[in-house]
């Protein structure tokens, strides 16, 4: 189970091309849960201590988050699905430049999925990234099995 969790996220950049049905036409911003708060200050706390400015969070971008969680629970899949989409909708409507999303589930607590995401190469240079915003969402599956999407956006 512990290498299941430890494989099961991913990541995407502004270069995916996904064609899949667009899933951003109802914007919904759910309220805020602690293991998201959390989320938001492991990763402004790494990206300070390697001198890196912190992130804003911005609601636009949790709605795109959590609209993909939503996506992968409803799909029992952890993917970047309509990751076009999502893209697009925060160039057109926040005035992103750069978008870029990491994904993971399993994990249990935000140290488990901030720490899993810094040791794989691909999160962590998300993670690190030139950034302005980002925003996180977390859900639980009807099992209690948690999914994550954290999108990055530089304006």
């Amino acid at each position: 189970m512990v290498l299941i969790a430890m494989l099961s996220f991913s990541c995407s950049t502004d270069s995916l091309d996904e064609t899949a049905e667009n899933t951003t036409t109802n914007i919904v911003v759910p309220e805020t849960k602690v293991i998201e708060i959390e989320i938001v200050e492991l990763i402004n706390d790494y990206r300070l201590s390697i001198g890196l400015n912190p992130l804003n969070n911005m609601k636009l971008i949790k709605s795109q988050a959590y609209s993909h969680t939503d996506y992968m629970i409803e799909h029992d899949n952890v993917s970047h699905d309509n990751f076009y989409q999502r893209k697009t909708y925060l160039i057109n409507n926040a005035g992103a430049n750069k978008v870029s999303e990491n994904v993971a589930y399993g994990f249990t607590t935000a140290e488990s999925v901030v720490n899993a995401w810094l040791n794989s190469p691909g999160h962590r240079e998300n993670i690190e990234g030139d950034f302005t915003d980002f925003d996180i969402s977390a859900e639980q599956n009807s099992q209690g099995k948690w999914y994550y999407t954290n999108i990055f956006v530089k304006k």
